[in-house]
């Protein structure tokens, strides 16, 4: 099999136009943030004359956004309206299969040195999380590695797992810092997020980190983990928003960790600099966090693996706002934990929360870099369906990360970002686990991977 990769960053010129037809369905995800009963409603586009060459719904995209979807004698004739020409439209079949917004992944830890598969033998041997933090491991064994580590190979440590997210279906991803917990470590981070973001064609969100866990200079000190939460407040934060790349700070809020307070302290000093809140809450047992992301207005609250009923009635409360705070599930982190309790999906969407779906790609508790994967899992451990877990990493993702105008649906004004699957049926992406069902994917109207 031929593997075809065009490269294009966000500076690439896209073709005039491009129309995507031959699908068996388009599901657009048009509409909005999904919540409660309409986070099942994959708004598909299809036609009861499909597979006549009027009925063929089709996507029609010009210089990187789209133009028109619907029938396929419907779209055409209001291109030519609109004064676009078909003949400025280059065409690509789809072949009877399903085509989707590009999937978002709104919760990595994308660059990082080193690896820790000695974790997964410590846990079967009984050794929890913190425990494994407390003897050095974990994330702080990350953390001596990405300080080692030169930028050279954090960039192409970066690209080689883009790279698998794009084969995999994904035009868009948040990129965590946090394994540096020192300035110049964190800034690194940043500004190569960045860089591979402008480098494409996936699209990189950077998001600050820096209060993932205390350093080891910070740990021997009795008041170690006050006297970092200075740091981040007094050091980090200024240096951060003076370079400009971070859009979003992110907080481990968890026992053993930082407290709610503490976090709270970070979030609101994080604020006025620019950096909208989102938070790692409640993943080992509760701690405040989803009661915080409620009170501040959190683009997220991610994990949710434990949240208290307070912090779910606060997130509930938050919904029915003009910008509810997202749920940002993670179940191949539980998966891989061997965790036998997972984040109670099926309640925060019958309370109308919003529910998006992250891989938390990262070297030590969710080593996957597969969105498709992690929708199979979000099936079965979370009992979600499979309308529901496409919205999540669509429409909802892109909302997580405040790009719900730009990406996460197939609607006119939005880019051009596609993929189109080899299954007839939108369905059956989670269905197959494991399998790489992606033939084409398509990034401001670009088509930077193919398999012919």
């Amino acid at each position: 099999m031929t593997l075809r990769v065009i490269p294009g960053g966000r500076d690439a010129g896209p073709a005039s136009g491009l129309l995507v037809h031959g699908a068996a369905e388009i599901v657009t995800m048009a509409g909005g943030l999904r919540r409660g009963a309409s986070q099942a409603d994959p708004a598909v586009n299809g036609s009861a004359d499909a597979g006549s060459p009027d009925g063929d719904p089709v996507v029609a995209a010009w210089e990187g956004r789209i133009v028109g979807v619907g029938p396929r004698a419907e779209v055409e004739a209001q291109l030519e309206a609109d004064g676009l020409p078909l003949a400025r439209f280059a065409r690509l079949d789809a072949r009877g299969g399903t085509v989707t917004p590009g999937l978002i992944d709104p919760h990595t830890h994308l660059l990082f040195g080193g690896s820790r598969a000695g974790e997964l033998i410590l846990r079967q041997q009984g050794a929890g999380y913190l425990d494994i933090l407390e003897a050095g491991g974990g994330i702080l064994s990350t953390v001596a590695a990405t300080r080692a580590a030169s930028d050279e190979d954090l960039a192409a440590h970066g690209r080689r797992w883009l790279d698998e997210m794009l084969d995999h279906g994904v035009t868009t991803v948040e990129a965590k810092s946090g394994y540096g917990l020192d300035l110049p470590t964190e800034l690194r981070q940043l500004e190569i997020a960045h860089e591979l973001g402008v480098e494409g064609p996936i699209d990189v969100v950077p998001t600050w980190l820096g209060a993932h866990a205390v350093p080891p200079e910070f740990r021997s000190r009795p008041d170690g983990t006050e006297a970092y939460v200075r740091h981040v407040i007094e050091e980090q934060l200024p240096g951060v928003a003076a370079q400009g790349r971070a859009r979003f700070a992110d907080v481990f809020c968890e026992q053993g960790v930082f407290s709610a307070e503490q976090s709270r302290r970070v979030l609101e000093a994080a604020r006025p600099l620019g950096l909208e809140p989102r938070l790692h809450a409640d993943e080992l047992a509760p701690s405040g966090g989803a009661e915080l992301a409620a009170e501040l207005g959190a683009a997220s609250a991610d994990h949710l693996a434990s949240p208290s009923e307070a912090g779910i009635q606060a997130l509930a409360a938050a919904a029915t706002g003009d910008h509810p705070v997202v749920a940002t599930l993670l179940p191949t982190t539980t998966w891989f934990l061997m965790h036998d309790h997972h984040a109670p999906a099926r309640t925060l969407i019958e309370r109308g929360i919003p529910v998006a779906l992250g891989s938390d790609f990262n070297p030590g508790t969710s080593p996957t870099a597969s969105l498709p994967l992690v929708m199979t899992v979000a099936c079965l451990s979370l009992r979600m369906s499979p309308s529901e877990v496409l919205a999540a990493v669509t429409i909802n993702a892109a909302h997580a990360l405040r790009l719900g105008d730009e990406v996460g649906s197939i609607e006119p004004g939005k880019l051009a970002d596609l993929v189109v699957w080899r299954v007839p049926d939108h369905r059956e992406i989670p269905y197959w686990p494991a399998a790489n069902l992606v033939r084409t994917v398509i990034k401001r109207g670009v088509v930077v991977l193919d398999r012919p």
